[in-house]
């Protein structure tokens, strides 16, 4: 399974897939992560190699795809599953503002300002609704759903 969350910055990816990675893992499920943070420069291309390397690996990949055609190369791989994270602009800068590493808000707003929505998530989350816990459930459940 490639399961892929995007969203702009601070619609809390990277919370909510870290949650779901303590539960698959003790759940004995071992899945590698990508964050698109690890890189600097040819971000998805580069994850992209990493991803195709080894297709039978069950993967966590975490960034923006703020451009549709990365988010459907990824997608077209085989069992791949894009989950898309939304919360407002002024949700995503407060977030943004309690992150340690944060980014700046002018970065902040230009990503939410170029984030192309996907054309068929597989599963949307809204973490302005939905709680921490309650996003990691929904998404706990559909993996459940398509892994073996």
């Amino acid at each position: 399974m490639k399961l892929l969350l995007c969203g702009p910055p601070g619609v809390g990816k990277t919370t909510v897939g870290e949650g779901l990675l303590g539960r698959l893992r003790e759940a004995g499920r071992d899945f590698r992560v990508l964050h698109s943070d690890d890189f600097s420069r040819n971000t998805y291309g580069r994850m992209y190699e990493r991803v195709t390397a080894d297709l039978d690996a069950d993967w966590l990949v975490d960034g923006t795809f703020y451009r549709r055609e990365w988010q459907d190369r990824f997608r077209d791989l085989p069992d791949a599953h894009l989950v898309s994270l939304t919360a407002s602009l002024g949700t995503a800068l407060e977030r943004n503002r309690e992150r340690e590493s944060s980014i700046s808000e002018q970065g902040v707003r230009a990503m939410h300002g170029k984030f192309e929505e996907p054309r068929h998530p597989d599963l949307t989350l809204d973490t302005e609704t939905l709680s921490v816990r309650e996003a990691v459930d929904a998404l706990e459940r559909y993996v459940e759903t398509w892994a073996p």
